[in-house]
């Protein structure tokens, strides 16, 4: 709302303010406006007026625009929401800030915090050393600052964008995991990242520090020699040369058996198997004997549990 306009400019204000918000779903349609104000019909068709009406009339003009008039009483709704007190907050705005405080809104300081001041400020902290003053200065010269964003001229000719701290691991991330990535090794990763046109202090280190914690590598990767398990010879055994044995159940009896007596090749995994009326070691010698010995011949090993019905004599 402008104070210096009148009721009626306010409320042609408003209609502008209206259409102009939702214009990307009015132009092409018919549009209706109820107004208590018969004024206002009056004001769109004046010939000499305002530089301000005439503009606001000028974008009126590019919609299918009908006003209408409408009685007091009947346009209660939007009289109602007129007269509504808004509730200010008179809290003045403070919009003075301190340079070096923006940094500290941001939550973290960048690493570069301190070329950016020298070159806005052309100032240096208090606590460096002359040493370290001169470093910075020296430095300065392959950097520029393009508010907001500070740039690096590098050894390859190619200038690059600083990244921030609070960005360095999501870049990583995405060099190293993601569909542009691969897992490669951290100096490949670190010139994906150069390649990118990006660039921090610490980009090497960080690579190698990001790719040593990958769960995925460390699961996958050669194991060292130091972690490797000790290595035993691989045991060669031909086909039923092994077999293990054991009883299953007791089951429901059917028929008067409750148990079944199975066998199986460790190699090709063959099954034999037979229902019993026991568990003792006479049925498992009549099974070795009849269902193994005479049709796989003699195994070079059967493994059975410690259980006394298992026992071959």
């Amino acid at each position: 709302m402008q104070r210096s306009a009148s009721t009626t400019e306010n409320e042609l204000l408003a209609i502008v303010f209206a259409l102009d918000k939702f214009r990307s779903y009015l132009l092409g349609s018919k549009i209706v406006v109820f107004s208590d104000h018969a004024a206002l019909k009056h004001l769109l068709s004046k010939k000499e007026s305002k530089p301000r009406l005439i503009r606001w009339i000028l974008l009126l003009q590019e919609f299918d625009l009908t006003i209408k008039d409408r009685k007091g009483s009947e346009n209660l709704v939007a009289d109602h929401l007129s007269r509504l007190i808004r509730e200010e907050d008179d809290k003045p705005i403070c919009d003075t800030f301190l340079g070096q405080r923006l940094f500290k809104m941001q939550g973290m300081v960048p690493w570069y915090s301190v070329i950016v001041n020298y070159f806005i400020a052309h100032t240096l902290p208090t606590d460096l050393s002359r040493a370290q003053k001169d470093k910075v200065k020296s430095e300065a010269k392959y950097y520029v600052w393009d508010d907001p964003y500070l740039w690096r001229f590098c050894s390859d000719q190619v200038v690059r964008h600083c990244v921030p701290n609070d960005e360095h691991n999501s870049v990583l991330t995405f060099c190293y995991n993601f569909a542009c990535g691969g897992h490669f090794r951290p100096k490949r990763t670190a010139r994906k990242v150069l390649d990118c046109g990006l660039y921090w202090k610490t980009l090497f280190k960080d690579a190698y520090e990001f790719c040593k914690k990958c769960n995925k590598c460390q699961r996958t990767e050669t194991l060292s020699h130091r972690n490797e398990m000790p290595q035993t010879p691989i045991l060669i055994v031909e086909i039923f040369d092994v077999w293990g044995i054991d009883f299953m159940g007791p089951f429901p009896s059917s028929c008067g058996f409750s148990y079944i007596l199975l066998a199986m090749d460790y190699v090709s995994k063959c099954v034999e198997a037979k229902a019993t009326r026991t568990n003792d070691s006479v049925v498992v010698i009549s099974f070795v004997k009849f269902h193994i010995f005479n049709r796989f011949g003699v195994p070079r090993a059967i493994i059975s549990g410690q259980e006394s019905h298992s026992a071959i004599a």
